[in-house]
């Protein structure tokens, strides 16, 4: 199976809106398409492209609830009626990777080349999940551009998701960063995994021992309900200070349940937008991330759209506040 077969084109028929607005009032109005299996135009303006994981197979192989695969599709149709504040940028949809035939692994290497072809292009990518299991092709994306740059890693999620590895080396939604962990380790590469809004009630034992063997850096939910402010930022800016670039990951199960219900697992002590758009914001300002993932959307299980709703704002946070 190549490539080809796991990427889906991009349509226009997801972007719709109201058609009494001034025009480039609104996502559905400035969104351009952009095949990755047709040539890519040179960029005169800053960039962003959404692609889409439709996928489940990991959160099937982690037992969890499947439903993310249409979580791509969800947030573009939420996005497309939001306002564009910002001028003089350009905002693509480059179209999907779908997992075929419980193929996790070539889906992921899909992924991989899609993010890695925007990058070499100057393009932002913000992938759309989909399962967490994004964050290990996405990964890879990104490290076939920087494979040598200091490279540190943010992940806003409820869970380490450094679970052991299923039989033959086999992934799921809950092992990306241990296998990001691994990959670090086996090119002798420094490993700066940082994870705001884990749950106690959410991580075995063997994950915080996990999670410590490999120096991961944490704030729990509770430190997060409980600390100054200032304890928060210090956080961000030494990821900040000590890296060159950043990948940012946002597990929409970071959020207490009445924000995000529709999540494969959603937690009842979770964080609230509100606590994580000022970090976000803080990271888009630093011109160092190079990449932005939101994970684990399964619109069967929202209410009224809430969670996907809730992505597609934090999208607005990114597209708005990063700086190139």
């Amino acid at each position: 199976m190549s490539w080809a077969t796991c990427y889906i084109a991009p349509t226009k028929t997801l972007w719709q809106g109201r058609a009494d607005l001034p025009d480039s009032s609104c996502f559905f109005q400035i969104i351009q398409m952009l095949n990755l299996h047709a040539s890519i135009p040179p960029q005169d303006k800053p960039a962003f492209a959404c692609i889409g994981f439709s996928c489940d197979e990991g959160v099937t192989r982690n037992l969890g609830r499947a439903g993310a695969a249409e979580g791509p599709k969800a947030i573009r149709e939420v996005l497309a009626k939001l306002p564009v504040q910002r001028q003089h940028i350009v905002c693509y949809d480059a179209g999907d990777i779908a997992c075929v035939d419980g193929n996790l692994e070539q889906a992921q290497s899909a992924l991989a080349e899609s993010v890695n072809l925007l990058l070499q292009h100057g393009i932002i990518p913000v992938v759309l999940g989909g399962g967490h299991e994004l964050a290990w092709g996405h990964y890879q994306g990104i490290a076939k551009k920087y494979p040598h740059e200091n490279l540190g890693i943010v992940n806003f999620d409820a869970h380490f998701d450094m679970r052991p590895l299923l039989p033959e080396n086999k992934g799921s939604s809950g092992t990306p960063f241990l296998q990001i962990a691994h990959a670090h380790e086996a090119a002798k590469r420094r490993f700066d995994y940082n994870c705001i809004g884990i749950q106690r009630a959410g991580n075995i034992p063997l994950l915080f021992a996990t999670a410590e063997a490999y120096h991961a850096r944490m704030l729990l939910a509770d430190d997060v309900h409980q600390s100054r402010s200032e304890q928060i930022f210090d956080f961000i800016r030494r990821v900040i200070e000590q890296n060159q670039i950043i990948y940012l990951s946002l597990c929409l199960d970071v959020f207490a349940s009445p924000y995000a219900p529709g999540v494969s697992a959603p937690q009842s002590f979770g964080l609230t937008p509100w606590q994580v758009i000022p970090l976000l914001r803080q990271l888009a300002e630093s011109g160092k991330i190079v990449s932005y993932d939101i994970a684990e959307l399964s619109p069967k299980y929202d209410r009224d759209h809430r969670t996907a709703k809730l992505a597609a704002n934090f999208i607005f946070e990114i597209i708005h506040h990063h700086q190139f």
